[in-house]
């Protein structure tokens, strides 16, 4: 694995179901200042949002000076007690990492006001005094990736599938069915989605983000009602729909896969010759621009969403599959990215966050 499963894992020995939090290493002079970070049930390595934030703390440490902490929970039962430890250790911010964290930060926020928190992926209905909301208008980004599946599927049909039905998960998949229909009206195409469908919220969940085989059957089941290009929004469980297309493509079939959160080309390299391109959240900066505002004195609850336009959501390039997007689908995507960016195109979910 790629990132902290290589570098960081063995080194902090990252700690789970209410043990003592583990503590990075390796930074330059320490401050007094302790940023801490819970993941949800994927864990640290999961090539996802848990890595990136995680990585993201990691930067903080090195760059500002601070000490990080950190505890992986290894399931839903874990979150209270870690969040627990890290109020115990005294951690100045705490991290939690998903929506599935949101019932306990708030919990935990709410006992201890002295403390502050953020949240990756999850806002309140009502605010909560000492937890900021990182969130991301993913809509914006997998809007482009639909419309550059739609120019590159040779079969006319593209998959898409979520883990669990979240806001956070839909979202993706709200924005990757516009962009195919995007497509389909300039080029007046008929590119189909299976797998989801954006007018009925209605499509194919794993009910985890875990279990990778149940990844790799709802693929299969995508491959034989004839899509080429496959997105999973489900964390980890995006690893066997990896496996069900590398399995695709040594039986001869020409497929490919569009990751989340993260560059998958980086993050997920064994499935880097299947990967037409990531819808990403730059999670890791907008952690350590959280870290330095807090440490800085200059906490606020107000919630963060990143955007095409402060480039807190992106596409990633296109790498070796680079060929398979032609000059006037990039620069139709440049245009594309643009009028979003000015307001001229609006993307629009049911799952947008609130700027």
């Amino acid at each position: 694995m790629a990132g902290i499963a290589t570098a960081g894992a063995a080194a902090l020995m990252l700690s789970g179901c209410g043990q003592a939090p583990s503590t990075g290493s390796g930074a330059p002079t320490k401050s007094d200042y302790i940023g801490c970070i819970v993941s949800d049930s994927g864990g640290f390595d999961d090539q996802s949002f848990n890595q990136s934030s995680f990585e993201g703390l990691q930067k903080s440490e090195k760059d500002l000076g601070i000490t990080m902490k950190s505890a992986e929970s290894k399931a839903n039962s874990d979150y209270e007690t870690n969040l627990n430890g890290m109020i115990s250790a005294g951690c100045n911010m705490t991290f939690t990492v998903g929506f599935l964290l949101g019932d306990a930060t708030k919990a935990a926020a709410e006992k201890n006001p002295d403390k502050h928190f953020a949240i990756i992926d999850y806002s309140y209905p009502t605010p909560v005094a000492n937890v900021k909301p990182v969130v991301y208008d993913t809509a914006q980004a997998a809007y482009l990736a639909g419309y550059a599946a739609a120019s590159a599927t040779k079969t006319g049909k593209v998959g898409t599938f979520g883990g669990i039905k979240l806001p956070t998960v839909t979202i993706f998949m709200d924005g990757f069915y516009d962009g195919v229909q995007a497509y389909n009206k300039a080029k007046g195409k008929s590119v189909q989605v299976v797998g989801w469908d954006k007018t009925t919220q209605d499509g194919s969940f794993t009910g985890d983000f875990e279990k990778q085989d149940t990844g790799k059957q709802i693929t299969k089941n995508l491959l034989d009602q004839g899509a080429d290009i496959v997105m999973p929004v489900a964390g980890p469980v995006g690893k066997g729909a990896g496996a069900a297309l590398k399995e695709a493509k040594a039986a001869g079939k020409d497929v490919k896969l569009i990751w989340v959160d993260s560059d998958g080309y980086l993050t997920a390299p064994e499935y880097k010759d299947l990967m037409l391109t990531s819808v990403v959240k730059q999670m890791g900066q907008a952690v350590e621009n959280v870290v330095k505002d807090d440490k800085d004195g200059k906490f606020s609850n107000e919630a963060y969403v990143g955007t095409l336009a402060n480039e807190g959501v992106a596409i990633a390039p296109f790498h070796d599959l680079d060929s398979a997007i032609s000059a006037d689908t990039k620069s139709e995507l440049d245009k594309l990215k643009a009028d979003i960016v000015s307001g001229k195109l609006v993307v629009e979910s049911a799952a947008s966050p609130k700027k």
